[in-house]
């Protein structure tokens, strides 16, 4: 939906004066110079808060042998939170207001996720939800209001879509009361039916009339997201690296886990940021698909932390899982982050089978590295390394190419 069906973008000047209360009309699509707010950055550094709790306790869970149980845990818990955050973040690109209740709710949005924090540890270790569907309730319960309020400033097709948003975001939260009502084997099927069910809210919201949600914003609020999740993964290895070796003396033991999970989380950067995604975005469908795509790439990038705590507490024999499954904590999540990044960001921008090829062929290369012991995690940050290395070198070559012998000899 272009610009000119909403409000100008100069109605939302950020000289403008703070008020109490202001109409939540939309932004526009084209409003030029749009970035993240300081509450929003606030927003993400809180939730990044909930994921540490999440991946800490995935960590316990593998390192004592109950991978499978922890990964269904760990996959519940951060749907929860990434659900909350992507619901707000394309709502805060569409209607935005900055007054005071806009504040004051976001700032209730961040208490609930801080209450879900405290309950994921219940959650994995006694199976009790009641903290975390409290925590969800009350982020949903203030998304929902934004929604009303939007709706209460539209007319016609917009104002039946933030209805819907409304609408739906209630109705589903009655769905989730079943995790904390219903028998403990039922559980999984409740959370996977309400995937499906929460899935389809904004598809059916915004059928009829789009949110103006702004491509260059979007994208660099994922961007921000996807940095303090990778800041959160080297801040929980290095904790991690530094308990071994104030307790076990174990620095020969740790030094390859730790520059290897370094290399990686560097790779990982730079790969997820080589190319700029906003220029893809240009309908709904495909930044629906890249959206929610997202929910891969941060339990990734989030996973890879926990799976180096994990090679940290078997490297110095407090763990009760093998070499081969404390590596795979690591290379797994590493490899799929990688073909993730490929297949919502990467792909769009590669040219040729060449570069087509680097990201997947590097994830494979990881998944091998599992089987080098205790030199896993090393040689998977170095396999992470080199992909980089290549992808610079065939983009340079096709640049050199492309300007011709002339320009390659003056840029020397």
């Amino acid at each position: 939906m272009t610009s000119d069906t909403h409000s100008s973008p100069s109605s939302h000047s950020p000289q403008r004066p703070l008020r109490l209360v202001r109409p939540l009309t939309a932004r526009g699509r084209d409003e030029p110079h749009r970035v993240a707010s300081p509450l929003e950055l606030f927003f993400d550094l809180c939730f990044v808060v909930a994921i540490a709790q999440a991946g800490l306790q995935l960590a316990h869970a593998v390192a004592e042998g109950h991978a499978g149980e922890g990964i269904l845990n760990y996959a519940m818990q951060f749907f929860s939170i990434w659900w909350a955050w992507m619901n707000f973040s394309w709502f805060a690109s569409a209607y935005d207001n900055d007054d005071v209740l806009y504040r004051v709710v976001t700032l209730v949005q961040i208490a609930g996720v801080l209450v879900l924090a405290a309950g994921v540890s219940r959650a994995f270790d006694q199976h009790d939800y009641v903290v975390v569907w409290l925590g969800y309730l009350i982020m949903r319960l203030a998304m929902a209001s934004q929604w009303l309020r939007a709706a209460r400033a539209a007319q016609g097709p917009e104002r039946t879509m933030a209805l819907r948003y409304a609408g739906g975001v209630l109705l589903c939260l009655v769905g989730w009361l079943g995790l904390v009502v219903l028998p403990e084997h039922a559980r999984a099927w409740v959370f996977l039916v309400m995937v499906i069910a929460e899935l389809c809210v904004p598809l059916y919201a915004e059928k009829d009339f789009t949110t103006p949600w702004h491509p260059h914003h979007i994208s660099e609020r994922y961007g921000l997201f996807t940095i303090i999740v990778l800041g959160e993964t080297i801040a929980a290895a290095t904790v991690a690296v530094k308990s071994g070796v104030d307790e076990h003396d174990a620095l020969g033991e740790l030094l390859p886990i730790a520059a290897g999970g370094l290399l990686i989380v560097f790779a990982a950067w730079w790969i997820y940021f080589v190319v700029p995604i906003h220029g893809h975005l240009r309908t709904n469908q495909q930044a629906f698909l890249w959206g929610y795509g997202h929910y891969l790439i941060f339990a990734a990038a989030a996973t890879i932390g926990a799976g180096l705590e994990v090679s940290v507490t078997e490297a110095v024999g407090k763990a009760h899982i093998s070499t081969l499954a404390a590596s795979a904590a690591v290379t797994l999540p590493t490899a799929l982050y990688l073909l993730s990044v490929w297949a919502l960001h990467a792909r769009h921008y590669k040219v040729g089978i060449a570069q087509q090829l680097v990201l997947p062929v590097a994830a494979l290369l990881v998944i091998c590295c599992t089987f080098l012991g205790h030199w896993a995690v090393l040689a998977a940050g170095l396999v992470s390394a080199l992909t980089v290395a290549v992808g610079v070198t065939l983009t340079a070559r096709m640049a050199a190419a492309e300007s011709g012998p002339g320009a390659t000899a003056r840029t020397a």
